[in-house]
């Protein structure tokens, strides 16, 4: 999901007031909503926080300097694709070929000429767009349109990290269509799909803009809830669940489906590592199939099961049976 607004936003870091007044004329008219940061704290603060497109950075600032400032932005998952250019005054080589190495983008030396500079910022938002357009590619399933695996791995990372920094709430679910296998012998592989896109459908229309929805594999699905605990978490599989359950499908009128749901708002042993989510929404969602299919279960260390081979049934690590 791209999280830049169509309108470009430039964050210019520099703690000369002269240059801010100077780039926010020169460049009013070049459709860029501005931010402004007086050192590299306050950038990288203004960064997480706000997204912006495109990042102009000064290298001589007191406390953290530009090159402490890039090693944070590119350190922290929700900046680090942020493309930078570095404003400066220093002429070395040796700055230039650092800043390079750091992951900055451009590097213009001061005093610049507004329309190379103006040249440089349209580019790079322009190759930053393209490589946003093409990673999204990458990482959306083709059938659902859901976001894919790929993508899932990353986003929960960055969610995760974000939630231990803000000590703010986050739960993640894992769920399953059931007895899909026997859909597909009994109905069809077209029938399949249309109850996977049936249900991708469900999942856009039942969760929030910022929540994401993901196709795990197969018939495995997964959610990412931002700052949602795990009791309303169930809410929104329950409310998910009964959409699937009441949806018919002309083409196939015998046709049937329902989905099984683990919710979790923590990893095994308390870990931050999304592989512990994982195995923990897993857990939950092995005692969902084996408790009678069509239902919600919350994870809970002090009873979950291992999900192991069991009557036909395995945990979704070892490719979950329906």
């Amino acid at each position: 999901m791209i999280p830049h607004s169509e309108q470009p936003v430039l964050l210019l870091i520099d703690d000369s007031p002269a240059i801010h007044r100077l780039l926010t004329f020169k460049l009013k008219n070049d459709g860029l909503e501005f931010l402004a940061a007086y050192s590299g704290i306050e950038g990288c603060e203004l960064a997480i926080s706000q997204l912006p497109s495109l990042i102009l950075l000064d290298l001589s600032m007191p406390g953290m300097n530009g090159f402490d400032t890039i090693r944070r932005l590119k350190d922290t998952p929700e900046t680090m694709g942020i493309p930078i250019i570095i404003i400066s005054g220093s002429q070395e080589s040796a700055d230039k070929v650092l800043a390079f190495e750091l992951g900055a983008m451009d590097f213009v030396t001061k005093p610049f000429d507004i329309h190379e500079l103006r040249a440089r910022i349209q580019s790079a938002i322009k190759l930053d767009r393209l490589m946003n357009m093409l990673e999204q590619q990458a990482q959306i399933d083709g059938l659902t349109g859901l976001w894919n695996r790929t993508h899932l791995d990353d986003r929960l990372l960055a969610e995760i990290e974000s939630v231990r920094r803000k000590n703010a709430t986050l739960s993640f679910v894992i769920c399953d269509l059931d007895h899909f296998k026997k859909l597909n012998d009994s109905f069809g592989h077209p029938a399949g799909d249309a109850v996977l896109e049936t249900f991708a459908a469900i999942l856009r229309r039942e969760v929030r803009a910022y929540d994401v929805p993901c196709r795990y594999g197969g018939e495995e699905f997964a959610i990412i809830l931002p700052d949602t605990t795990l009791e309303e978490a169930k809410i929104v599989c329950e409310r998910i669940r009964v959409a699937l359950e009441k949806e018919t499908w002309p083409i196939y009128p015998e046709m049937h489906a329902t989905a099984s749901f683990g919710c979790t708002d923590v990893g095994i042993g308390g870990t931050v590592a999304p592989d512990e989510w994982l195995k923990a929404a897993d857990h939950a969602l092995y005692d969902a199939k084996h408790s009678g299919r069509n239902r919600v279960v919350l994870y809970d260390a002090n009873t979950a099961a291992p999900p192991e081979s069991k009557d036909g049934d395995e945990g979704t690590d070892l490719k979950l049976a329906s």
